[in-house]
């Protein structure tokens, strides 16, 4: 797949995600979770980590969007990306706020190391 299909393939992924944990389907939030792993390995593996494509994500309508792509690209953006995380804490919807928060907390408590 080309970088661009990869990402396109991550957005798929993260608003499939975000309507698995609107009907409680734990079963295929887990598989797509997986999915997704593989994409961000993908991209990882790439000549210069091209997981920092996923940054135009942070703008995105869907906010699993924006926490995966900003979860995604804490080694390769880190100030931007821990930018996207508070901003969806302080904007408090849920189940998003609630895993950057605990992303920020982890990150500030060296809990979490990004690589």
């Amino acid at each position: 797949m080309t970088p661009e299909e990869l990402v396109e393939l991550f957005v798929a992924i993260a608003i499939e995600q975000d309507q698995a944990m609107l009907y409680d389907d734990n079963g295929r939030y887990n598989r797509l979770y997986d999915k997704m792993e593989a994409v961000e390995a993908e991209l990882k593996s790439r000549a210069g980590d091209q997981r920092i494509l996923l940054q135009p994500l942070y703008e995105h309508e869907n906010l699993q969007v924006r926490l995966k792509s900003a979860l995604a690209t804490l080694a390769v953006a880190p100030k931007a990306s821990r930018a996207v995380l508070q901003w969806l804490s302080d904007r408090n919807r849920q189940p998003q706020a609630g895993d950057a928060r605990g992303m920020l907390r982890a990150l500030e408590e060296g809990r979490y190391v990004p690589a």
